[in-house]
C-alpha cells in the first residue's frame, strides 16, 4: 500500500507538469555592432519567446545565417540554452563577422552606400529548435533591419 501511494503521488506529479503548448517565438529585437575593429565586426541580437509551459526546456540556434547587405557574412552557432517555466525571455544571437570578409563582397557600391547613409542592412536567417521532455519544435527565424553605423 505504501508502494501505491508513493507511485501514484510520483505519477501526478509528473502528469501535472505537462507542456500544453510549445513556448512561442515573439520577436528578434536589439540587432547591433556590438563592436567594431580592423580584424572583425561584431553583430548582436536578441530573440525573445514567451514559454507558457509548467516546465522549461533547452533552445539550441545553430544554424543562423547572417547576411550584411544582401551577402552572407557569418553563421552563429551557440550552446543550449536553458528555457524558464512560465516565463518570456531572450537569448542572444551575436556573430563575429571578419573585417576582410566585408571589405571582399562584389557589393563595393553598397559598402560605399552603407558608408554614405551610416546604416547597413542586417538579416538573420535560420532555425532556432527547441527540446523538452522529448518534444522537439522548430523555430523560424527571418528578420531584417536597418542598423546605423557609428564612425
Amino acid at each position: 500500500m505504501k508502494k501505491f501511494i508513493m507511485l501514484s503521488t510520483i505519477a501526478i506529479g509528473l502528469l501535472s507538469c505537462s507542456i500544453n503548448e510549445k513556448p512561442e517565438f515573439l520577436r528578434v529585437e536589439n540587432i547591433e555592432i556590438v563592436e567594431s575593429t580592423s580584424d572583425h565586426i561584431t553583430l548582436s541580437a536578441d530573440a525573445f519567446f514567451l514559454n507558457p509551459n509548467d516546465i522549461g526546456g533547452e533552445l539550441k540556434s545553430d544554424g543562423i545565417k547572417v547576411f550584411v547587405n544582401d551577402e552572407e557574412m557569418a553563421t552563429i552557432s551557440s550552446e543550449s540554452f536553458e528555457v524558464p517555466a512560465k516565463k518570456e525571455f531572450s537569448i542572444p544571437l551575436q556573430a563575429n563577422i571578419p573585417s576582410r570578409k566585408v571589405l571582399n563582397t562584389n557589393t563595393l557600391q553598397g559598402i560605399f552606400n552603407s558608408l554614405l547613409n551610416q546604416k547597413i542592412k542586417v538579416q538573420y536567417l535560420g532555425d532556432i529548435e527547441y527540446k523538452a521532455l522529448g518534444i522537439s519544435h522548430t523555430y523560424a527565424i527571418d528578420k531584417t533591419e536597418d542598423v546605423k553605423i557609428k564612425l
